[in-house]
């Protein structure tokens, strides 16, 4: 799942008429981005939300087919926060735990990873978190990250929580379908049971948040074409691979 529902009030006046994730990054929308390594490493099938302009996302990217997979869309009619928005999906995300990214986030994580995280899931585990080292407009992270894999919520060295991770869909399950519900709380409740895994990237990520960063990055996407190569996936059909088979026997 692909978040894309939030108004962008942070990136005004660009999201006056387009909506966040849509803006473009080195000639393509950000969220296309995604989508991209997503189908390149066998994801056959996203589902997106909207709420502001949701309309300009659904001409914008359409069913999927350019990428040789299925995308459905979760309209909401105000936007419902990160876990209202996903509760919302559930009934189009199946029974297994499944990937969530926000939509406005560039990023050259191997999505190759999803399916060895999916592989080695623990039967009481809610949620697999990407953290990384806070970027300056975030010193003070989010969760703290322990020897053994767990998630803390506090710890002497802090990570910010990069907006990608992977949940089981009992994580929401005390959120009714249409509910406003960030998703903060229902993590921290998870990690204080100690049900929570995560790793630590140190590679290409950057939260597209502001319209100076967007600039930042278009210049050195520019300046610097190589240093992002591995951003762009490559449009060869691949063996899509069977991410939930264990869910499923």
């Amino acid at each position: 799942m692909l978040l894309a529902a939030g108004r962008g009030e942070r990136m005004r006046p660009l999201t006056q008429i387009t909506p966040k994730p849509m803006l473009q990054l080195a000639g393509k929308p950000i969220i296309q981005w995604l989508i991209e390594g997503l189908a390149h490493v066998g994801c056959r099938h996203i589902v997106i939300n909207h709420a502001w302009l949701g309309g300009v996302v659904e001409a914008g990217l359409g069913l999927g087919t350019q990428w040789q997979i299925s995308m459905s869309y979760s309209a909401e009619q105000q936007a419902l926060e990160t876990a209202g928005g996903i509760a919302f999906a559930l009934p189009k995300l199946g029974d297994a735990p499944f990937f969530v990214a926000n939509g406005d986030v560039a990023t050259d994580w191997p999505m190759a990873k999803i399916a060895a995280i999916l592989t080695n899931w623990q039967p009481r585990q809610l949620a697999h978190l990407v953290l990384v080292p806070n970027p300056a407009h975030h010193q003070q992270g989010d969760f703290s990250l322990n020897t053994a894999g767990l998630v803390l919520n506090q710890g002497e060295v802090m990570r910010t929580f990069s907006g990608l991770g992977i949940y089981h869909p009992s994580l929401f399950k005390s959120i009714q379908a249409g509910q406003l519900a960030r998703l903060a709380p229902l993590l921290r409740q998870a990690i204080q049971e100690q049900r929570v895994t995560g790793e630590l990237y140190r590679g290409f990520w950057q939260d597209v948040g502001t319209p100076e960063r967007l600039a930042e990055l278009n210049l050195e996407f520019l300046v610097r074409p190589s240093h992002y190569s591995n951003l762009s996936a490559s449009h060869r059909p691949l063996q899509p691979l069977n991410w939930s088979s264990k869910f499923h026997e």
